[in-house]
């Protein structure tokens, strides 16, 4: 049911029934975000989570579990992963977590960011290259890509350097999109 609801919110979705399933499909296919149940079969949700972190793997993690106690969170936390949500849980919270990054939240729809509390108006292409930016967490987005999915190709490189820009600023101290010199730009904390 998760996937069906994430694939309809345009998220592209795999699913590894198992731990040691995941730990192969995230080295086959590196996911932009990996939503992991504590419970699974085979290895559990923590030992993937500190596996993947042992190797270096900074891919967001959001961790599922029923168990809602300090000291499970702690340890879900201390495993690697970056996020944690307790069952049952509202979907639509679960699909917010997946748009936000540390204390910075996006409404695509609404065209607004939440950050520290604070809210922030974004224009139609500004929400747009911060959700690929969101979807992208860690990793570079190059110019083209971007010019290629936000305007359609249509656009000069230093638009994405201006809109970057207008993004910084609105987004306030310390700063959260990084520029890789020659390649393009990473949100990072």
């Amino acid at each position: 049911m998760l996937a069906r609801t994430l694939k309809a919110e345009g998220y592209e979705v795999t699913v590894a029934g198992d731990g040691g399933a995941a730990l192969a499909e995230t080295e086959r296919t590196p996911p932009d975000v990996i939503v992991l149940d504590v419970a699974m079969p085979g290895l559990d949700g923590l030992s993937v989570a500190r596996r993947l972190r042992s190797k270096g793997n900074a891919t967001p993690i959001l961790m599922l579990t029923a168990r809602d106690a300090v000291p499970d969170r702690v340890a879900g936390l201390e495993a690697g992963a970056d996020d944690y949500l307790v069952k049952p849980f509202a979907v639509q919270e679960l699909i917010a977590r997946l748009r936000s990054y540390g204390d910075l939240s996006l409404d695509a729809a609404a065209r607004r960011a939440t950050r520290a509390g604070r809210v922030i108006e974004l224009t139609g292409r500004e929400t747009a290259l911060l959700e690929l930016l969101l979807r992208e967490t860690g990793r570079v987005v190059t110019r083209e890509r971007a010019i290629e999915q936000i305007w359609d190709d249509a656009a000069e490189p230093n638009v994405v350097d201006r809109y970057v820009t207008r993004l910084r600023r609105k987004l306030g101290s310390p700063p959260l999109i990084r520029t890789v010199r020659g390649s393009g730009f990473t949100l990072r904390a």
